[in-house]
């Protein structure tokens, strides 16, 4: 196979990759209750625990107690809202409409990475806004650290194959 094949072959394995991170983060984003409930059954949370108190844990280690209290409390927070106020809920359909578009918009590097290339970059800059958002307005929010801290993560797992991508599709239009 020769030099170019390999890039097309590269970008497209990595720009699937991308796409289908997006459409994966987009659908989570509709079923909070539910994926919720699995997690805190996932981390033997008690769904009847004050929010605000530590929540029943097979594990009694410092950051295991923080992840249930947090779960408990997001859990009671979603269970009032969705029996109060289930609109809000409307909010994360949109967020999750706009990681399917912006997944479709990178059909067009599949089809051709090089005349398409500036979706690299677009991907780029997104997924390095991701940090100071989620820092600056995970903490507005009262969201945990290591809570934004995962959250930033999907920013810089997102950069990588995007840096990668642009850097190649440079190098299947120069001549090898």
């Amino acid at each position: 196979m020769d030099r170019k094949a390999v890039l097309r072959r590269n970008i497209r394995i990595l720009t699937w990759f991308f796409i289908i991170g997006l459409l994966i983060s987009g659908a989570t984003a509709i079923p909070l209750d539910a994926e919720i409930s699995l997690l805190a059954r996932w981390f033997h949370v008690d769904g009847n625990a004050n929010a605000n108190a530590p929540a029943g844990s097979s594990s009694s280690s410092p950051a295991s107690t923080e992840v249930t209290q947090w779960l408990s409390r997001v859990q009671t927070a979603l269970t009032q809202t969705k029996q109060n106020f289930p609109f809000l809920f409307y909010g994360t359909d949109w967020l999750a409409l706009g990681h399917f578009v912006i997944a479709v918009a990178f059909i067009g590097p599949l089809r051709d990475p090089v005349r398409n290339r500036w979706l690299f970059v677009f991907g780029m800059i997104a997924c390095t806004l991701v940090v100071p958002y989620a820092l600056i307005f995970g903490a507005v929010r009262g969201i945990p650290f290591w809570w934004r801290l995962i959250d930033c993560s999907f920013g810089v797992f997102g950069f990588v194959p995007m840096w990668l991508c642009h850097k190649w599709a440079i190098e299947l239009e120069s001549p090898l």
